[in-house]
């Protein structure tokens, strides 16, 4: 610190000002960009806090909607004749089958087709070796049906779905005969993968599919260890067949590996359970709920935001937006953001995040706990994001929604208000520095003043002041000198006092161009002008309306109308010259240049003439306008030696008085270049004509809007 003194002790004055400005502008600058920085964070971070909890708690009753109506429509199916009578149906002929030994060609074509068709395709599903003969039925119904229905398929579930029969003499082909249409329509209707009827002893005994589960026991048989089977065990055991179960998502080999919820329903009468009715969930339709069926923009999430589910083992349970939308930049930023890299590629080769995607986040962790809130930490994919979380509330399921937006896009109009800080406080360094030197010379100034004043005095000069504008040092020492020459002082302000009052009094005389040539003292003060208009206007009938009235009427009248026309004049942009008996002399286009100087000034006089109807009017006036307007050349300046008069020649202002002096009549006349000028825009009517510089001069008339109203 002390080893900068001497150099700010060196600094000029000037210099001194402005690293002092350039500091305190800097300074109060960042502490208020800030301030606003940090407020306008808190500020979009609530705002989208707030945006992305009303989008889970939407979410979430969407996806909850959707389970309690598949819930409610499988309770009401249940409860229907069609259902019950086909799980009797069913039940019966199902019995009858396991009683009776399939066909002898049975066994062979069932392991052909597990070996060429179900084994392989089951195995590029999942992406694993796959032993078939581990899913072969074992049971005589179960090989029976499948040999009848399922081999023949191919492995094609659509058309299986339309065969109503094997064109076999059992009673379960009788069965399907009669309800196949029914199911068939039920899953296509409501989107289902299919639906099942499972006895009460763990056998399927009909699917709409006529997959590979067909006649198998999901207590006993190769899906025993399936969440099928699992809901299937709470399903049967139900007290009351108004129960229903769902289930969280599995891989499901018949359905060749594909992620599958289940929601489980018991079949009976009377109390009596004699079945249970299992509806495949459709993993698109959940998904088309989680993405707002792909339109995430117009749900306000933005070029980065989703919605999606987790289970409790912190696997995703929807679709994953950048996979849907961007496989290639998915791979790359899950991997990034800790995916193992075969985990990836599996999803973007199947098309698919659910049961495979890690989302082992903080979000995530926090709503498995039963914890509900919002927060901003990373997340599975790209940059930290602001998040919204709660678990879910479906009995049989514990799954959690997280609603997120990436950070630097819910941020991004405070990180360009950053940027535009920046920005400001180059300029305002730039501005600080031109101020500085303008406000330093301003300082400066009246100390250089106050020096040049002591050499005068000490050179024998009296009389000699300086201006006191301040109360500083300077200010003082300003003062102390000006006490030596104070009655000179206030001679100066009396001086100074009587020219601002000239210089008023120039500005009601002539233009303020000629007012500051005459102050600088030039003796011949004169211009030429090439093209202006020039009004010369006389209001008719004034003398004689003044002698039937009374002086104090009268000039209240021509007060007003010269109100009017000042009024109009100043609209228009018409500059006046000098006011004569009943009228004045005006031009447009002299002070300030304008290409549109003829229109103004004939649109000027036809308001005129709308300003002495209406006074006419009002006062039970015969009034009138009688103007002549000319377009050319004129000059201007200050006349006389000891009475200076701004007056204005030329001759357009020749013309202008002979066209207005043609007639005695009112009215609105134009010379022939005026006419030319503004014909098509105004109506004209030939008035007569004037002597010219070459010549007569037709003058014309213009129709004004109180003519053309009469």
């Amino acid at each position: 610190m002390r080893g900068n003194t001497p150099r700010l002790r060196a600094l000029g004055f000037q210099s001194k000002l402005l690293v002092l400005l350039l500091t305190v502008s800097v300074i109060s600058v960042l502490i208020a960009g800030a301030i606003g920085y940090v407020s306008g964070t808190n500020s979009l971070r609530a705002t989208e806090y707030q945006r992305l909890t009303q989008l889970r708690e939407s979410r979430a009753r969407e996806i909850t909607a959707y389970y309690q109506s598949i819930a409610n429509g499988a309770s009401i199916v249940t409860h229907g004749a069609t259902a019950v009578g086909a799980s009797r149906d069913f039940n019966a002929a199902f019995a009858e089958l396991q009683a009776t030994p399939p066909p002898p060609t049975a066994q062979a074509a069932l392991s052909n087709y597990y070996e060429t068709v179900f084994g392989p395709q089951l195995a590029k599903a999942t992406g694993k070796d796959v032993d078939a003969t581990l899913f072969e039925p074992t049971s005589n119904a179960a090989a029976y049906l499948q040999n009848a229905y399922t081999v023949p398929a191919q492995g094609d579930f659509a058309a299986a779905l339309e065969v109503d029969t094997a064109g076999d003499p059992s009673a379960w082909s009788a069965a399907n005969a009669k309800y196949q249409p029914f199911f068939a329509d039920l899953t296509t209707r409501f989107g289902f993968e299919d639906a099942l009827i499972l006895n009460t002893s763990g056998d399927v005994v009909y699917t709409a599919y006529k997959g590979t589960d067909l006649g198998t026991n999901v207590l006993t048989g190769p899906y025993k260890t399936t969440e099928l089977a699992a809901t299937y065990r709470n399903a049967v055991q139900a007290v009351s067949v108004d129960e229903t179960f769902v289930s969280d998502f599995e891989r499901y080999a018949p359905s060749y590996g594909k992620p599958t919820p289940w929601v489980l329903t018991p079949i009976g009468s009377g109390g009596v359970i004699t079945g249970v009715l299992a509806l495949q969930l459709s993993l698109d339709q959940i998904n088309a709920v989680m993405t707002g069926d792909g339109d995430w923009e117009s749900d306000g999430l933005g070029r980065s935001g989703e919605t999606y589910l987790a289970g409790p083992d912190k696997l995703m349970r929807s679709a994953s937006r950048e996979l849907l939308t961007d496989p290639a930049n998915y791979e790359k930023e899950v991997v990034a953001n800790g995916t193992p890299e075969d985990v990836a590629k599996r999803e973007v080769e199947v098309k698919g995040s659910v049961l495979l995607q890690p989302v082992d986040t903080l979000a995530v962790n926090r709503a498995l706990v039963g914890e509900s809130g919002v927060t901003t930490a990373a997340d599975y994919i790209g940059p930290e994001a602001l998040v919204a979380y709660a678990p879910l509330d479906i009995p049989g399921l514990d799954w959690v929604l997280v609603a997120k937006v990436d950070e630097s896009e819910a941020l991004a109009p405070v990180n360009a208000f950053a940027r535009n800080l920046g920005l400001s406080i180059a300029a305002i360094v730039l501005a600080v520095c031109l101020i500085g030197l303008l406000f330093s010379r301003i300082f400066t100034r009246p100390l250089t003043r106050l020096a040049e004043a002591v050499r005068r005095v000490s050179g024998g000069e009296r009389g000699v002041a300086v201006p006191v504008t301040t109360k500083d040092e300077v200010g003082d020492l300003g003062a102390a000198f000006n006490e030596m020459s104070n009655a000179l002082q206030v001679k100066q302000e009396l001086i100074d006092e009587q020219r601002a009052e000239n210089d008023q009094l120039l500005a009601s005389l002539m233009p303020e161009t000629v007012a500051r040539r005459y102050r600088e003292g030039e003796a011949t003060i004169s211009s030429d002008f090439r093209d202006v208009t020039v009004i010369y206007a006389e209001l008719v009938g004034f003398d004689a309306f003044a002698r039937a009235t009374s002086s104090d009427v009268s000039v209240g009248l021509l007060n007003s109308i010269i109100e009017g026309i000042d009024e109009a004049a100043e609209r228009h942009g018409i500059e006046r010259v000098r006011h004569l008996h009943n009228g004045f002399l005006a031009t447009c286009g002299l002070v300030v240049p304008r290409v549109d100087h003829a229109s103004r000034t004939v649109a000027f006089a036809s308001e005129l003439t709308e300003i002495i109807e209406r006074t006419n009017i009002q006062h039970d006036a015969e009034l009138a306008i009688r103007a002549g307007i000319d377009s050319g050349a004129v000059s201007s300046g200050l006349i006389g030696q000891r009475s200076k008069v701004y007056d204005l020649w030329g001759e357009a202002v020749d013309l202008a008085h002979r066209v207005h002096a043609a007639t005695k009549g009112p009215g609105v006349f134009v010379s022939s270049r005026v006419h030319d000028a503004l014909d098509g825009i105004y109506t004209f009517s030939t008035a007569g004509v004037v002597p010219g510089g070459g010549g007569s001069e037709t003058i014309w008339a213009l129709q004004t809007t109180a003519q053309r109203l009469s």
